[in-house]
């Protein structure tokens, strides 16, 4: 397991503060009330450890097929359903989402390789990240990439909590299967939209890894 290089800042600047937190309670509270310094410090490290599994990167075998469409992250399912795309295809579109929590591993994954036709970053709203109203109303970057397969949008969706979405692609650049292209912060939601008539092999709050799952196929 690596830690991602989004999370180096956060890590430091919690560290900084365990560290500062922990000698002011050792150094004020220690003679007096003793319990208490230890329940800080329980509770701090608690927390430090869980910012750092946040960023944590596992390491995993990618599941790889020309004609096979891989989960982008790791979650539940929480949405499978034929939608109208007004974004970019600006047809009917399979979509399934994928719902991230704060304890998922939050790194982003390219479903196909092949080449980005369009990437876009979108202002937005902070809606729960299961709302429908989410996935075009919150803030949300989308990108397209296409192969001699089918054609498919990916949408980074932020949450409640999620304040930052990351995302590594340009227009006009190739990129490969399972590959990262991404990070959120902080627990969100990816939609992946697929051509009508792909066969989708996940359910509906099944819990998925990304570069593992295969969501569907060609």
């Amino acid at each position: 397991m690596t830690i991602h290089r989004e999370g180096y800042k956060s890590i430091g600047v919690a560290a900084l503060l365990f560290g500062l937190i922990n000698i002011v309670s050792f150094s004020f509270l220690s003679g007096v009330t003793p319990w208490l310094t230890t329940v800080i410090f329980i509770i701090t490290l608690l927390l430090f450890l869980f910012l750092v599994s946040f960023f944590r990167i596992p390491k995993r075998k990618p599941t790889l097929g020309e004609n096979k469409v891989i989960c982008p992250a790791d979650g539940k399912v929480v949405v499978i359903e034929e939608i109208i795309d007004n974004e970019y295809f600006m047809d009917r579109r399979v979509q399934v989402s994928i719902f991230m929590s704060p304890a998922n591993v939050h790194v982003n994954r390219n479903p196909i390789a092949g080449k980005v036709k369009y990437s876009k970053y979108h202002q937005g709203k902070y809606l729960v990240a299961w709302n429908p109203k989410s996935s075009e109303e919150n803030e949300r970057h989308s990108v397209v990439i296409e192969n001699i397969n089918g054609t498919i949008l990916v949408k980074q969706i932020a949450g409640a909590l999620a304040k930052r979405i990351c995302n590594y692609l340009s227009v006009g650049e190739e990129v490969k299967q399972c590959n990262e292209f991404g990070f959120i912060k902080f627990g969100s939601r990816v939609d992946v939209l697929l051509p009508l008539g792909s066969k989708i092999n996940v359910h509906l709050n099944q819990s998925v890894k990304g570069g593992v799952t295969v969501l569907a196929t060609f």
